[in-house]
């Protein structure tokens, strides 16, 4: 494909193979490399390195010195052609790093739209990522880690291989997560523990105050009333039936193989 010069400095390398978009943008000494696909609008900076088998979306802005779809850190990795997918408008800041998934489980690590991915910050192989969700500076994710949309999760947190974290969840700074983490749910400590629910962030996406307070009552039940876990999920059901956005934390709850914080 033919692409302006001017959008692509003449040190960078763009091996054959390659798909960018007319108008991307591709800094000094960036690097993509074959079987990358690069939509409209993406700009990479300078000493960028993209890796392929890696299908990258719309308005994406990868910064200098980070790489994207390398190859997994895991000792079972033999070259397969394993694959990154991300959706549009993700912001990939400086020496983050992005691996490709194994085929040892979904063969692909899968990232939606609308992310920030902070400086220094690690996503494993085969990890799952929603939309919206924001990775603060060197915070830092196993293998095969789920995140739900608009999840948020501070500086410096680590989270555990197969762990799970709900949407609209909060990690404090330092956060060490070893199990899943429910819906709504705000987190802190090394192991993390759950410090009650995310009200402001709640606030702040449009949760009517009813709504927040169910979610506040639906907290209670899994961690403030001795309930046994299967009993805490059955009231929450019943509260979703009038408040139906609390579904998903009872499903979470109930299909936990790790766990929750408790």
């Amino acid at each position: 494909m033919t692409h302006p010069a001017a959008l692509i400095h003449p040190t960078a390398i763009i091996e054959a193979g390659a798909e960018l978009a007319p108008d991307v943008e591709v800094g000094p000494y960036a690097l993509v490399g074959a079987d990358v696909s690069l939509g409209r609008g993406c700009r990479i900076g300078p000493h960028a390195v993209i890796r392929g088998p890696a299908r990258i979306g719309e308005g994406n802005r990868i910064f200098q010195f980070a790489s994207v779809g390398e190859e997994p850190q895991d000792m079972k990795f033999a070259g397969e052609p394993t694959l990154l997918v991300m959706g549009e408008r993700n912001v990939v800041r400086e020496y983050t790093t992005i691996h490709r998934g194994t085929v040892q489980d979904r063969g692909e690590t899968r990232i939606g739209s609308d992310n920030l991915f902070m400086a220094y910050t690690h996503v494993a192989h085969d990890c799952v990522i929603g939309d919206h969700v924001i990775m603060a500076n060197a915070a830092s994710l196993g293998g095969h880690v789920q995140i739900a949309d608009w999840a948020i999760l501070g500086g410096f947190t680590i989270v555990h291989q197969f762990c799970r974290i709900g949407a609209h969840c909060f990690s404090a700074m330092g956060s060490v997560v070893t199990k899943d983490v429910p819906p709504f749910v705000t987190i802190g400590g090394h192991p993390a523990v759950p410090r009650g629910i995310n009200s402001e962030g709640l606030r702040r996406r449009g949760f009517s105050s009813d709504l927040v307070a169910a979610i506040r009552r639906s907290y209670r039940l899994l961690y403030l009333s001795n309930l046994r876990l299967s009993e805490a999920v059955g009231q929450i059901r019943a509260l979703a039936e009038a408040h139906p956005q609390l579904a998903c934390l009872a499903d979470f709850v109930a299909d936990s193989d790790r766990s929750i914080v408790r």
